[in-house]
């Protein structure tokens, strides 16, 4: 099994530019089924000779049947053009795009509140299931290996690190999944940590946070009361100064809270393992499974 996508997803990517066209044609070939392109201008072309273009994501939807979209469109339009996929009833909308303002995201989530639909990002690497060919966003598919511990991180970077390390220790994953490390963004840790939880072939989770807001002891809080499998966690930028703004938006200390100290110690009270640097992961979670 996997969580989020595997290989019953049938993809839609929007927004084919020229960095939509490079990791569509890399989606494409890992294998995930994607179904449906849209970009405007392009309506009855194809895409790598293959995928139809639409002009619209509904079009798209009705005679694909796409059931997850994916947005590499510019940040201005970012806002309407989750909407657009919310509204044509996909299960799944991943937003890639990075710089989206927080309104906008704030806008985003009051719309999407009541509906059906799951929302990951926006700025987030997405999300790939290693094994079941499901590739949906830019996590680089030849360093991944199937197994059974799953990664959900704020950051995209450090998401590669760790699928990199747990390779490493002879290691391979369940689901990887980067939330975002924006100030607002659709699904959080603990959604994650659920969807894990109720996983049969996840048997072991890393977590990584990083500095700002308070998401980490959220999700110290639900591990504590509903997760069973064992949890590693490492915390980036323990060496922050206060105030300091270190790369996400999301990544500000703002209170003691906010601070990776708090963050560490919250969650070693909820039972977490923790990797003392993200460069320790694989080895803790190799520690933890023996």
């Amino acid at each position: 099994m996997a969580i989020l996508v595997d290989s019953e997803t049938r993809l839609l990517v929007q927004g084919l530019g020229r960095d939509g066209s490079f990791q569509a044609s890399r989606t494409l070939a890992y294998g995930t089924n994607m179904v449906a392109a849209v970009h405007p201008g392009r309506n009855g072309q194809k895409f790598e000779n293959n995928v139809p273009f639409f002009s619209q994501v509904a079009d798209a939807v009705d005679q694909t049947g796409a059931n997850t979209g994916i947005i590499f469109v510019p940040a201005p339009f970012a806002m309407d053009a989750i909407i657009e996929q919310v509204d044509a009833g996909l299960e799944l909308v991943v937003c890639i795009t990075e710089g989206v303002p927080v309104i906008d995201m704030v806008k985003v989530m009051a719309y999407i509140k009541d509906k059906p639909t799951r929302l990951i990002g926006s700025n987030c690497p997405g999300v790939l299931s290693p094994g079941y060919k499901a590739k949906v966003g830019i996590i680089p598919s030849n360093i991944v290996k199937p197994g059974n511990v799953g990664v959900v991180s704020r950051s995209g970077t450090l998401t590669y690190e760790a699928i990199a390390q747990l390779v490493q220790h002879g290691m391979g994953q369940s689901t990887c999944v980067g939330i975002g490390g924006d100030p607002v963004h659709g699904t959080t840790f603990t959604d994650v940590l659920e969807l894990f939880e109720a996983d049969k072939e996840t048997e072991a989770i890393v977590l990584i946070g990083e500095i700002g807001g308070t998401r980490e002891q959220l999700a110290a809080d639900y591990i504590k009361k509903h997760i069973n499998k064992p949890v590693v966690a490492a915390i980036a930028g323990q060496s922050a100064p206060a105030g300091k703004r270190m790369g996400h938006a999301g990544a500000i200390i703002t209170g003691k809270a906010a601070m990776a100290s708090e963050k560490i110690k919250t969650l070693a009270e909820a039972g977490v393992h923790i990797a003392e640097s993200p460069a320790l992961i694989g080895a803790k979670m190799k520690e933890v499974l023996g």
